[in-house]
């Protein structure tokens, strides 16, 4: 049996029974209608993802079914997950960030936010061989690295027609590349919503442990709101600071059809706030039901409420590694903003697999 999966019983779930299975199943039967047409995320194996093939004939059933809690008792197997190297989990979370912006270069707006460029490639597995790395620019035919976060905003993109639309703020625009998304309102009050693209390929850095090392916060009180505070405070090291993260994100334009949902994660589909997740993709195929079990963070406006929700696996990111981890949308606005950037829990997690799929795991 696989150490990593014990089947249970979906009444031994804590608060299943009183969860929203409905709006559950809505964010699935996105994932559901995604990988009956395409299947993106099967292009990547997971260890617990399994075949395209093992998702279809649920994936169909989640758009006739009229029943969300039966559909998912019926069709799935819950399993708990168990991990050896951090038993108690970690779920942080996310959110869609929202800027004013300009659709041409102002005095006021002169920020860029870029597409991305075409000379930013994938290599090849013999270039990833050769150079270890996944993304750059071929210059006279060899793999190096693309420009750096430092690079790019001192001009080595400037004037290539790359520009999506212009911000007031650096900090604004570096925490639109954290999340990987965001809303930008413009001057006549029309909103375009911006959506992951690519990235330059250097290491993703995390500026909260840059803090810490720097002697400012402590890894329990660090958060989005400590660091925001800290470049208000010290304007002058601000860029500097920033630089020290050379990950650069590069972004589409997406048109907002549909209010009640976030901006298209990497599994290729809206987000829906409390119940889209974001998670290690070496795992967990885009699509996976997974029940968490978590709380809130104490500076939430419900103080350590418990977070128990069937979650759809609908995005991942560079700092999410683990198989109990996870990394919760909460939506747009200030309170998404308040919880995503304080949430820093320890939870558990039970993930729902088609049968076949379970048994084969778990013999």
């Amino acid at each position: 049996m696989t150490k990593a999966l014990t089947p249970i019983g979906f009444d031994s779930i804590k608060t299943w029974a009183s969860d929203n299975h409905q709006a559950a199943l809505e964010a699935f039967q996105r994932s559901a209608q995604e990988i009956i047409s395409q299947g993106h995320g099967f292009k990547r194996d997971a260890a617990y993802g399994g075949q395209r093939e093992d998702w279809l004939a649920i994936c169909q059933g989640a758009l006739d079914t009229t029943s969300a809690r039966d559909f998912f008792e019926s069709e799935f197997r819950a399993l708990r997950v168990h991990d050896q190297a951090r038993p108690e989990g970690l779920y942080t979370g996310y959110y869609e960030p929202e800027a004013q912006g300009s659709l041409i270069e102002t005095p006021e707006f002169q920020v860029p936010i870029y597409a991305k460029p075409d000379d930013l490639v994938t290599f090849t597995a013999d270039e990833i061989a050769i150079s270890n790395l996944t993304y750059g620019q071929r210059v006279n035919g060899k793999p190096e690295h693309y420009f750096s976060r430092n690079e790019i905003e001192h001009g080595a993109l400037k004037n290539k027609g790359l520009e999506i639309c212009w911000l007031k703020s650096w900090v604004d625009a570096f925490f639109i590349h954290i999340q990987g998304n965001g809303r930008i309102v413009l001057p006549e009050g029309k909103v375009i919503r911006l959506s992951y693209a690519a990235k330059n390929g250097h290491p993703y850095t995390g500026i909260g442990s840059v803090l810490l090392a720097m002697g400012v916060g402590t890894p329990q009180t660090m958060s989005m709101q400590l660091l925001r505070n800290w470049m208000a405070d010290n304007p002058s090291k601000t860029r500097d600071f920033l630089w020290s993260n050379k990950s650069f994100v590069f972004f589409r334009t997406t048109e907002i059809e549909n209010e009640t949902l976030g901006a298209i994660g990497a599994g290729k589909v809206n987000l829906k706030p409390l119940r889209s997740l974001a998670v290690d993709r070496s795992y967990w195929q885009f699509g996976t039901p997974l029940f968490i079990e978590t709380n809130e963070p104490p500076e939430a406006v419900a103080s350590n409420k418990p977070f128990n929700h069937l979650m759809i696996a609908q995005d991942t990111g560079t700092a999410i590694r683990g198989i109990i981890r996870g990394d919760i949308f909460w939506g747009w606005g200030d309170k998404a903003a308040l919880n995503a950037g304080h949430m820093k829990s320890q939870g558990s997690m039970v993930a729902l697999l088609p049968h076949a799929l379970a048994k084969k795991l778990t013999l």
